[in-house]
């Protein structure tokens, strides 16, 4: 169901932690859809979107950045209602060409169904419609590409995984070895900048603590600046979780083949500085996650939990 912000011509679609949360810009005209969630939650964002559009037509399709979460549907999106679809432009020629190693879809080891790209949203742009204007804002850190969207009238921050109400996403060029802190770090200044008084996250309810939100990640950035070997133990564990959370299922030896191969688990490994082999690795990690509680297992086959 839409999650209320009691503003005309935006609804926003709180989704499971696997689905990015969906804005939706619309007004008499037609509609303009932020994220497109997960491949697997495909069926249930067209039908999402079925319900809230009541006939009316899907002419644009934005992402503010190209994770499998965030874009997952818009293959689906794509067949049902032809929307012109725009993305960051850093990786515009990879999705053209379907890059899936420069994508990150193929060392993440993570589905995303192939979609066309008409064009990208450059910072600056601005996304107009159902009476808001969204300002497109650079928020590299948790990727190097993304985007935030700003309406300065309403407050409203779509602010993707650079914000959540407690933290933010992991930030995936840290795991291969290149800076993502600092870029964190001044994405979380830009928008203590603006004037925000809405954020709706990638992930999560939207929240109005903004101040508390952004004390609660600079404290968390502190702690994976001054240990990021945890960080890249987290960002492990993180692509475990995602994967099994993709599959609802596998069998053991079938994700055993999957820990020893996945490329960005080996990038993980060599940042927290643990000997043995990358699925030794990933079979550590697989045990915690276990032990935890995040996944199950019954027999030779692993669950998500």
């Amino acid at each position: 169901m839409p999650t209320p912000l009691n503003l005309p011509g935006l609804a926003v679609f709180e989704r499971g932690w696997l689905s990015s949360n969906n804005v939706l810009l619309h007004d008499d005209d037609g509609a303009t859809l932020i994220d497109s969630g997960h491949t697997r939650h495909a069926d249930q964002t067209v039908a999402l979107l079925r319900q809230a559009l009541q006939g009316r037509p899907l002419s644009r399709l934005v992402n503010t950045h190209l994770h499998s979460d965030h874009c997952g549907g818009n293959a689906a999106v794509q067949a049902t209602w032809s929307p012109q679809t725009q993305i960051p432009p850093g990786l515009a020629d990879a999705a053209r060409h379907w890059d899936k190693v420069a994508l990150g879809y193929q060392p993440t080891g993570q589905m995303c169904p192939r979609f066309a790209v008409h064009g990208v949203v450059l910072p600056g742009d601005v996304i107009s419609q159902g009476g808001h204007h969204f300002e497109a804002l650079a928020a590299p850190g948790h990727d190097p590409h993304a985007l935030l969207l700003f309406d300065a009238a309403s407050g409203v921050l779509i602010s993707g995984d650079a914000l959540w109400q407690d933290g933010f996403g992991v930030v995936f060029p840290e795991l291969d070895g290149e800076a993502g802190f600092d870029d964190v770090a001044a994405t979380l200044d830009l928008i203590e900048r603006l004037p925000v008084r809405h954020v709706v996250p990638g992930h999560g309810a939207v929240f109005d603590d903004v101040a508390e939100a952004l004390q609660r990640a600079r404290h968390r950035l502190d702690g994976l600046r001054r240990d990021p070997a945890r960080h890249a133990r987290h960002g492990a564990k993180v692509l475990i979780k995602y994967h099994l959370m993709e599959l609802g299922e596998q069998q053991f030896g079938d994700l055993r083949s999957w820990l020893a191969a996945t490329p960005l688990l080996g990038s993980c490994q060599q940042r927290t500085g643990q000997v043995g082999t990358q699925l030794d690795f990933g079979l550590r990690l697989l045990d915690e996650l276990l032990g935890g509680g995040a996944l199950t297992r019954d027999g030779d086959t692993v669950r998500d939990a």
